[in-house]
């Protein structure tokens, strides 16, 4: 069989980092190809081709360099013949890049999300286990079309479905909603069903100036007026439940939705859909009919990702509440 082509695009994360003897803490200390060095299986596997975009670790990641991040990788797999993209990254925010890509990356060939929860440092360092699941995944014809997809673990999650559920286990990334896409068990890869929605915004542009608020017991307009004062150009809502708020914080909402900022609502609960289901004051249905946008199994973060890039396409609200609600 011919051996295949995969980019690898380092980006930094824990994979990267060692302990620093100084401080003793993990930092980032290795580049790509130093990485590769410490994992001699991977080019055994494939053709590698290696791209050093940084050093981040994953809370040094910002909106703007993921979607520098897509460029780039949009500009590399145009010019050359991969079979499968991979990609290393911080946990922190993985699932937020992850998805950014996923809405602005449209190709067959699978990019693959993995990180590190070890550094490699330590004995059990699971960067290189993630790395040549993430060959086996590129190489298998059964993950095209599927999307941004994140590997750890073995397990196989969409991007637009998995998040970080645990603060420092191996095994932290689910998709909470539907369960798993799939898995890599002894280098063998399994899928067992598509991701719930595919789906690709076309924009050149990302809007950055985006608030998120948490919703807790008594919370009032404060911090809802504070944001759509100090310029916010849209605002993401963790709102109770399916999608609910105490009254005060709804009288917040409204001011912000009057001040034709758009709005959309998330649960803080881990999973599930937000709906429109109650009819008290605050409740989702007071919310809908003033025009706050739902984002059905999104959670915040990700709901964030997707009006920056939403924004950066349109300010229309009709065509806003379509992306979200269509």
């Amino acid at each position: 069989m011919d051996r295949k082509n995969i980019l690898i695009v380092f980006t930094g994360g824990t994979f990267s980092m060692m302990i620093d003897e100084k401080t003793g803490g993990a930092v980032p200390r290795y580049s790509g190809e130093e990485l590769l060095k410490k994992i001699p299986e991977a080019e055994k596997l494939a053709n590698i081709t290696c791209h050093d975009f940084g050093k981040y670790p994953g809370p040094h990641m910002t909106p703007e360099l993921m979607f520098k991040l897509s460029g780039t990788i949009k500009h590399l797999i145009k010019n050359g013949n991969y079979s499968g993209v991979i990609v290393t990254h911080g946990t922190d925010t993985l699932e937020e890049t992850a998805y950014l890509l996923d809405l602005t990356i449209k190709t067959e060939i699978p990019i693959v999300l993995i990180g590190s929860m070890k550094n490699s440092s330590e004995p059990d360092w699971d960067g290189p286990g993630n790395l040549l699941d993430a060959i086996q995944i590129c190489m298998d014809e059964s993950c095209r079309n599927l999307g941004v997809l994140v590997c750890l673990n073995g397990e196989i999650n969409a991007a637009s479905e998995v998040t970080k559920t645990y603060t420092d286990e191996i095994d932290t990334f689910h998709s909470l909603d539907f369960g798993a896409l799939g898995l890599v068990k002894n280098g063998k890869v399994i899928i067992n069903r598509p991701p719930y929605k595919l789906e690709t915004i076309e924009t050149e542009k990302i809007i950055t100036n985006v608030d998120m608020l948490t919703v807790y017991a008594g919370m009032n307009e404060k911090f809802f007026r504070f944001s759509a004062d100090s310029g916010a150009e849209g605002i993401v809502v963790e709102a109770l439940g399916v999608g609910n708020v105490p009254p005060a914080a709804f009288e917040g909402i409204k001011y912000v939705v009057e001040k034709n900022i758009p709005v959309v609502l998330v649960s803080r609960c881990p999973a599930g859909e937000t709906l429109d289901i109650y009819g008290y004051p605050g409740a989702g249905k007071w919310l809908h009919s003033i025009g706050v946008i739902f984002a059905e199994y999104l959670n915040g973060q990700k709901a964030r990702i997707k009006l920056m890039l939403a924004l950066g396409k349109t300010k229309d609200y009709n065509e806003l509440k379509n992306i979200f609600e269509g």
